[in-house]
């Protein structure tokens, strides 16, 4: 895709044009390509999904879509919550969507867990990332090192989580990479 000078969308071969922006229906916010959203189920009784912004676009027709990559919560996945995991833990997935953009229902923050841990008030709109999430194998990567002043870090950046298949303990095996 040629570059563009910044205010000026994209337009391409399919009628198609790249948004930079997009204002949330019945709301003056913006959201942007790389910003955190939630985004409304099609069963109200669920909370809603998180998501980050990848791409917006609008077709000729003035549709706007936006190309999303999901934030599972620990319950989404296929090991499960378990007693480890915190209220407000999302996990980064493989996963990508496009969706109209009328179901973005607010803005959100996902912050990295050491940020997150900072935060004086944590308010609804706060969320935090520990692990990205294979969506197929139901694996995991860490996406930042935890440490602690009594454990020595001899971890490398990544280390790979898989649920024991058939573990019905809850079991977790470990699989440093």
């Amino acid at each position: 895709m040629a570059k563009t000078r910044p205010g000026i969308p994209t337009k391409t071969k399919t009628g198609k044009r790249d948004l930079e922006s997009y204002t949330i229906r019945g709301t003056n916010k913006i959201v942007r390509v790389g910003d955190c959203v939630l985004m409304r189920p099609s069963d109200t009784g669920k909370p809603p999904y998180v998501a980050r912004i990848e791409k917006i676009e609008s077709d000729a027709r003035n549709n706007v879509k936006v190309r999303v990559r999901w934030y599972y919560r620990p319950e989404e996945s296929l090991g499960g919550r378990r007693q480890f995991h915190g209220a407000k833990e999302l996990f980064l997935s493989d996963h990508y969507d496009v969706q109209s953009a009328h179901t973005i229902e607010g803005k959100c923050i996902v912050h990295s867990f050491k940020n997150y841990t900072k935060l004086e008030n944590v308010g609804a709109e706060d969320y935090y990332c520990r692990f990205e999430y294979k969506a197929a194998s139901g694996g995991f990567t860490q996406t930042e090192l935890l440490c602690t002043a009594n454990v020595r870090c001899l971890i490398t950046r990544m280390i790979s989580w898989y649920n024991v298949r058939g573990a019905r303990t809850g079991i977790i095996l470990l699989v440093w990479a």
